[in-house]
């Protein structure tokens, strides 16, 4: 068994059975790949994907289970590389974030911009994508850190920490008959067509928590998993918008009238999630201070060191997280 042969079956399965986009991705053959997979099918004995003539078509049972192996081994082996990157240059190498279109847009551009006035060196990728997708990424290794609010509580093998407390605003045009009540509430915001997140995104689940808790069957008539799609749709009229406080800017968004909301839902916590077992170079350390100063050196190690969720959200209780 060879290390290559581990690293061709876990690419073809993470390129949708697809080997010669694989081949592409990882500049070899088609052949050698297809070659390599049944030399190690043969001498583990059991078929890791069934076929279909020429075309892979599923992962096997026993293929799972193997992948799963080797993604672990190969992730150790990723680790074993950081930690020679960390001592034969540590300020030098590459980071990747999964996270959704708000923090990308909203709440990480003064980060990475300070990042990487300190860390000219390291390459920085971000991928947007599905609060589920960010943490499968997360999860799997492809991507270093996940930042998002919804969906990290799924995986138990990421190490999640708070960054900041959040909550949501009304996004009305000016003269709507909401900017003029004394006093908004859930009721008044029920009796209009809202636009809003698609279920699963930057918090959406505490706001419909909020209406379903006041017995409110609200009119959702438009989704979209972007803020600015958002409120191009309160301007063209189709609702009135509920968005992330954060999302709001007092001069692109003249036009239109924020009204507070957080008095209607419960707060949201942004937290930064990494797999366990990952081996965390000084500058990603860093980068997760400079994102959540409350996240030192110190707390990130007493947080990896913890074994269950609840010896986690024990350490938290004590620390302070600022509001955004």
């Amino acid at each position: 068994m060879k290390l290559q042969q581990l690293r061709y079956i876990w690419e073809v399965a993470h390129h949708d059975l697809n080997v010669s986009a694989t081949a592409q991705s990882l500049y070899t053959s088609q052949p050698g790949i297809s070659k390599q997979i049944r030399l190690l099918e043969d001498e583990l004995g059991v078929e890791i994907f069934s076929r279909s003539g020429k075309h892979l078509t599923r992962i096997t049972p026993a293929g799972e289970a193997i992948l799963k192996t080797a993604g672990e081994i190969l992730r150790k082996v990723e680790s074993i590389k950081q930690v020679a990157q960390e001592f034969s240059n540590e300020r030098k190498g590459s980071l990747s974030i999964a996270t959704t279109h708000t923090q990308a847009r909203y709440a990480l551009p003064r980060v990475i911009e300070g990042f990487i006035e300190q860390y000219p060196d390291v390459s920085l990728h971000m991928h947007q994508g599905t609060p589920m997708q960010i943490s499968e990424m997360a999860a799997d290794g492809t991507v270093d850190f996940a930042i998002a609010t919804e969906a990290l509580e799924l995986f138990s093998d990421l190490v999640m920490m708070p960054c900041y407390r959040w909550n949501r605003c009304i996004v009305v045009p000016k003269g709507h008959p909401l900017a003029s009540l004394p006093e908004l509430t859930l009721e008044e915001v029920a009796k209009h067509p809202i636009v809003t997140y698609v279920f699963g995104f930057t918090g959406r689940s505490k706001l419909d928590e909020a209406f379903i808790n006041r017995g409110l069957a609200p009119k959702v008539v438009f989704t979209a998993a972007d803020a600015d799609v958002i409120k191009t749709y309160v301007r063209l009229g189709l609702g009135i918008g509920i968005i992330a406080h954060m999302a709001f800017d007092n001069e692109l968004d003249d036009d239109l009238v924020a009204l507070d909301a957080s008095h209607l839902f419960a707060t949201s916590i942004t937290k930064v999630g990494f797999r366990r077992g990952t081996f965390l170079r000084g500058f990603m350390y860093d980068f997760i201070q400079q994102f959540a100063p409350h996240l030192t050196r110190e707390v990130i190690d007493q947080a990896y060191a913890c074994h269950s969720r609840a010896e986690l959200e024990e350490l938290f209780a004590e620390i302070p997280l600022p509001s955004y």
